[in-house]
């Protein structure tokens, strides 16, 4: 296990990347001489960032995100988990390589497009990846280290932003780029240490890399008898999915296996969770609250909002598997709807209406900052890594990294017109805009609770088996997969049978050594193969892939 979780946190890394990135262009758009090289020069000669041109700076990363969520599904399975991993990174670094030597804006957004690529296909590789190589057990809380990484550079690139936004020199903002040019040789270098998706190198008919890799993740040896049931999971789930053939775009809507329910979740939740409103205070806090009049300067605010991000995100990784993932997202819903009504409300009566006396505003901008801090710190609780989680652990391997595409893209979409639109919207209306994030959060609740059913504890196979039974999502909580009804019903028998053999032990007459046992080792062995026995020069692997049969496969 200890395997799986150093290589699912190095795969993590690419949340890092994000995170930074969101962190490290909000402090920027309010440093003087950033202002001067990407902004306008005004009627009184003093230069000024508009709105249109914030929204420019933020969204162009968004729009290269979406394109590049969907574009990694032309790599994920020719490269492989791993080398899709390492190309991206390698474009992740030649961007971040135009932007730190931008001299307008021009260049910076064109830099921060080709980022956004390699952030986008990050966002669906990595929850791939860990979804088909953590542990069952150990699944949702490997895929919350996604959200920690976000969280983590979240919080260095407010840290940087306060360290370097009071030189006069363009140090002050090409050092925070600079600096995730170190983000991008890290994730290059960790994905060469790490294993390739066990899935994967089954599907491609590569056994044995796929048993070692099996092995590897759960510090096993091959002989032991976790990598022959994994297998057999996986050979089954395998066999099953390349029945249909090749898979293609249209099969992610289809009416098999629930896949179009599957498919709208994913993009749904993708969609509820950009709306939750935590993205406007990464992206604007610092103009956003110079504009409230608040007590604290803008960068010590942002600081404080980082490292609440992460701390509450951590407890996360306890909570995914312990409350669950509709808990999660049922509660944090409500909590960050509540959170939004005030701070709207008394961010407008308080702190931008005409009239407001130096003190109110200043208490108005305390109360908003208050509630902008509780708003973050349930959003890295439940809904900034659940929907992560739920992305990798939905689909069906045939269709995988096309459904986490969808789900990637949509999430970088919405990210971009939020990204785009916010500042305008503000520039409007104010603190009024969190009431459309309250109305939002609203509506996730409602969909939560009617269409996204439970799947802590149970494979990705057995995922299949839940949508498959078309149980409810309020109940799905207690639902338990086939195999498990079947263990319960073995048990049930060898008790009623053990009880009999009790009963009637003073009436039977006595057996001679041997007598009667034929018969029932006949009906509970599997067809030729004595029951425990493996035939020699096997290991457990090769003796599973003998009694199930072949594995055709589906390239």
């Amino acid at each position: 296990m200890r395997r799986s979780i150093v290589f699912c946190f190095f795969a993590a890394f690419g949340g890092w990347v994000f995170g930074y990135d969101i962190g490290y262009i909000s402090g920027c758009l309010i440093m003087p001489n950033f202002v001067e090289h990407m902004g306008q020069q005004g009627a009184d000669g003093l230069y000024y960032l508009s709105a249109q041109r914030q929204s420019i700076i933020t969204s162009l990363l968004s729009a290269g995100t979406f394109f590049g969520a969907l574009l990694q599904t032309l790599t994920s399975d020719r490269l492989g988990r791993r080398g899709s991993i390492i190309f991206w990174s390698t474009i992740f670094t030649v961007g971040i390589v135009i932007q730190t030597s931008s001299f307008g804006i021009a260049q910076l957004t064109v830099g921060r497009c080709i980022a956004g690529f390699g952030v986008g296909a990050l966002s669906a590789i990595v929850p791939l990846y860990i979804g088909e190589a953590a542990p069952k057990k150990l699944r949702g809380s490997l895929l919350v280290l996604y959200q920690v990484q976000i969280a983590s550079g979240l919080f260095l690139a407010y840290i940087i932003d306060l360290g370097t936004h009071h030189l006069s020199s363009p140090a002050s903002w090409r050092i925070p780029i600079s600096l995730q040019l170190i983000w991008g040789v890290l994730l290059i270098l960790g994905a060469l240490a790490l294993p390739e998706s066990p899935r994967l190198l089954l599907g491609k008919g590569r056994e044995q890399e796929a048993i070692s890799a099996i092995a590897r993740l759960n510090d096993a040896k091959v002989e032991d008898s976790v990598v022959a049931e994994t297998m057999e999971e996986l050979e089954d789930a395998i066999r099953e999915e390349n029945e249909g053939g090749k898979a293609s775009w249209l099969e992610c809507f289809s009416t098999r296996s629930a896949m179009w329910k599957r498919t709208m979740n994913g993009m749904m939740i993708q969609f509820l969770q950009q709306l939750n409103g935590q993205n406007f205070y990464y992206y604007y806090g610092p103009v956003f609250f110079e504009a409230a009049g608040t007590s604290l300067s803008s960068y010590s605010i942002q600081a404080i909002l980082g490292g609440i991000s992460l701390a509450c995100v951590i407890p996360a990784m306890w909570t995914i598997e312990n409350v669950g993932r509709r808990k999660s997202l049922l509660i944090g819903a409500l909590a960050q709807a509540a959170c939004a009504i005030i701070a709207g409300l008394v961010g407008h009566f308080y702190t931008a209406a005409p009239g407001v006396s130096a003190s109110t505003k200043q208490l108005g901008g305390n109360i908003l900052i208050a509630f902008a801090v509780i708003h973050v710190s349930c959003f890295s609780l439940f809904w900034g890594p659940t929907p992560w989680v739920l992305l990798g652990e939905t689909f069906p391997l045939r269709v995988r990294p096309k459904c986490i595409a969808l789900g990637s893209a949509t999430n970088w979409f919405w990210n971009f017109m939020l990204s785009y639109f916010s500042p305008l919207i503000a520039n409007d209306i104010g603190p009024l805009i969190l009431l459309i994030f309250f109305g939002c959060l609203i509506f996730a609740f409602f969909y939560v609770f009617f269409f996204i059913p439970e799947t802590k504890g149970i494979s990705l196979e057995e995922v299949d088996e839940l949508y498959r039974s078309s149980t409810p999502p309020w109940k799905s909580a207690s639902w338990r997969p086939a195999s498990h009804r079947a263990s319960l019903d073995a048990i049930g028998r060898d008790r009623r049978i053990s009880e009999t053999t009790v009963v009637g032990s003073s009436t039977e007459k006595p057996k001679r050594d041997g007598e009667g046992e034929p018969q029932v080792q006949a009906e509970r062995a599997e067809p030729g193969l004595e029951p425990g026995r493996i035939e020699a020069g096997m290991n457990p692997v090769q003796q599973g892939r003998k009694n199930r049969g072949p594995l055709n496969i589906v390239h």
